[in-house]
């Protein structure tokens, strides 16, 4: 399909945060997206949980469009619940009853947590075991993926050696790209690739913006977010205190990228810079920032199909919500104030 405003069809990019398995709320806002039928994507940028539902929407695109997309999204998760659901770390009975998503109240949890600030995965993990690569395979064809004309994919990883971000693009993306976006060091070992050490993107770019702009025609940039930017409190006990560090490190790199962009917006707009030659965004944001904010890092670990069912229903009814106030804005201009979120 080609996008035409005037049939109501639009070109927009997309860009996908990373947050563990709170990346199924992306699946329910893209579920829903996708659904509307109305938004054409031209490009994916994607970091970690972003990366996973990046490649797995970019290859259900070129296998079938939305309708096989939707199915890769919903088989993917539910593959990951299940893979997970082998493991022994799993919210206990009161996590469920309070219904946070959390497993503070989880033994296993605890152990997990306590071991992982002693122990690297070098040497809890040593045959350096990821069930996320079995699953992967299952639901992706790469070769397929690799060969994807319509959809440009971008997939952020961080390169551990040389503190530098690598951007992988379409045709070099298999499995490995994927697992080194989302390779969190405490976990698993740094995913080697051409010689080359690379740890989660989140570090570097949570999503990375910048391929989207220069890679893509389309000016228009959707970002789905899943990492909160504020908090209704401070933080006071020595848990909440690594969470909030973990959500300030893992939006830094997007905040100061939305920051540029917001500067030269507005040397556009001044008309200190020719809009000939440098490219106007229009800036749309979907989130849940007050929900994400009460939640604590071991959500993110929480693979539980019910879950991430709740999220990915969020993520249907934060897609809903914005298709319904700012679809206009499509193409037209940015629905989301660069300078009030992130400035």
């Amino acid at each position: 399909m080609t996008a035409n405003p005037q049939d109501g069809i639009h070109r927009i990019n997309i860009a996908l945060q990373g947050g563990g398995a709170h990346g199924a709320f992306t699946w329910g806002v893209l579920d829903r997206l996708l659904e509307d039928g109305r938004l054409l994507i031209d490009g994916i940028s994607g970091t970690s949980a972003g990366a996973m539902n990046a490649a797995v929407l970019a290859y259900g695109l070129a296998r079938g469009g939305p309708p096989a997309a939707r199915a890769a999204l919903d088989e993917f998760w539910r593959r990951t619940s299940a893979a997970a659901a082998f493991s022994p770390m799993q919210p206990s009975w009161f996590d469920r009853w309070i219904g946070n998503g959390g497993m503070e109240w989880s033994p296993a949890y605890f152990v997990f947590d306590t071991l992982t600030r002693f122990f690297s995965p070098y040497q809890l993990n040593p045959m350096n075991t990821n069930p996320l690569r079995d699953v992967l395979n299952a639901v992706v064809d790469f070769d397929v993926l690799r060969r994807a004309q319509d959809v440009k994919l971008f997939l952020c990883a961080t390169n551990v050696r040389r503190g530098r971000i690598r951007v992988f693009e379409t045709h070099e993306i298999g499995p490995e790209a994927v697992l080194a976006s989302a390779c969190l060091p405490f976990l698993f070992q740094a995913v080697e690739i051409d010689g080359e050490h690379y740890w989660d993107g989140g570090y570097m770019g949570n999503p990375p913006i910048y391929p989207l702009i220069y890679g893509t025609d389309s000016r228009d940039v959707l970002i789905i977010r899943i990492n909160p930017i504020e908090i209704p409190e401070v933080p006071r006990t020595a848990r909440e205190i690594m969470d909030r560090v973990n959500t300030l490190s893992f939006n830094s790199s997007l905040m100061r990228e939305m920051r540029a962009i917001g500067f030269v917006t507005r040397l556009i707009d001044e008309g200190a810079l020719d809009p000939a030659q440098y490219k106007r965004l229009r800036i749309h944001s979907i989130d849940a920032e007050e929900r994400m904010a009460q939640l604590g890092v071991s959500s993110k670990l929480n693979a539980d199909w019910r879950w991430l069912c709740e999220l990915r229903e969020l993520g249907r009814q934060k897609a809903q919500q914005w298709l319904a106030r700012h679809f206009g804005d499509v193409g037209v201009r940015s629905s989301t104030d660069v300078a009030t979120m992130f400035l």
